[in-house]
């Protein structure tokens, strides 16, 4: 079975210079399930300080085009970085390396 992403934005702080609202740190979720095995990884990502060509007003914001600003800023390697993350959190729930015991202290 294959994992599942989802990526959401779950938070957006904004500056209101150069326009009214302008996004410049966005909070995001990459979730992942694969059948009873879920895991996330979150974070929060600055943005450039620079007015582009186009500004869509906050109001009409979608969560797709905020996700690609901050993939853009995060880098080519980062989506798929932090994707290997989440999968490696899931395989260490399907195939546990270590499981700990509690011993009573040897003094």
């Amino acid at each position: 079975m294959a994992i599942t992403y989802t990526w959401s934005v779950d938070s957006m702080s904004t500056l209101p210079t150069p326009q009214t609202d302008f996004v410049v740190t966005i909070g995001w979720l990459c979730s992942g399930v694969e059948g009873a095995y879920t895991n996330s990884m979150g974070g929060m990502q600055s943005l450039p300080d620079v007015e582009g060509e186009s500004f869509t007003p906050y109001a009409d914001l979608t969560q797709t085009q905020v996700l690609q600003w901050a993939y853009d800023a995060m880098g080519a390697d980062a989506k798929s970085n932090i994707e290997a993350c989440v999968a490696g959190q899931i395989d260490s729930q399907k195939n546990p390396i270590v499981s700990p015991t509690s011993e009573p202290l040897p003094w």
